[in-house]
């Protein structure tokens, strides 16, 4: 039995995009993306809200917006809480039991939620997920 994978489609993440930009209006001035699914979702919240993007991301910046895809374990975003404490994150899922919750999110789910599929990730996610479970 395989794992339970939810798939949104692009117009889900522009929702979860929207209730983020809904949560951050008026305190951001910037935003970048933790590599690779918070590039390009930095770079779809740039252009649809008007923010300008910012290649590099800096602790010197507090009206910053750093975006990832999700907070699962929550280690990426301990990690870079540590080099750079100043700018707001966000994801569009945090899952509840992540180590971290992050500054602002779309979405709130479990564990028994299921696996999210990023319209992103649609060609190769089925081969990494699958060794992702069977690794574990």
């Amino acid at each position: 039995m395989g794992v339970k994978k939810i798939y949104l489609n692009w117009d889900d993440v522009y929702s979860l995009l929207d209730k983020i930009h809904e949560q951050t209006k008026g305190e951001i001035d910037y935003v970048t993306g933790i590599p690779r699914g918070g590039i390009i979702l930095a770079v779809m919240y740039s252009h649809r809200f008007n923010i300008k993007y910012m290649e590099y991301m800096s602790n010197h910046y507090p009206k910053l917006l750093i975006l990832d895809d999700i907070a699962d374990t929550g280690d990426t975003l301990v990690d870079l809480k540590q080099k750079a404490p100043n700018p707001k994150t966000a994801t569009l899922h945090y899952k509840n039991s992540s180590k971290i919750k992050p500054d602002y999110y779309g979405e709130e789910i479990d564990d028994d939620f299921g696996w999210v599929v990023y319209p992103w990730e649609r060609e190769d996610s089925e081969t990494i997920q699958d060794y992702l479970v069977s690794s574990n």
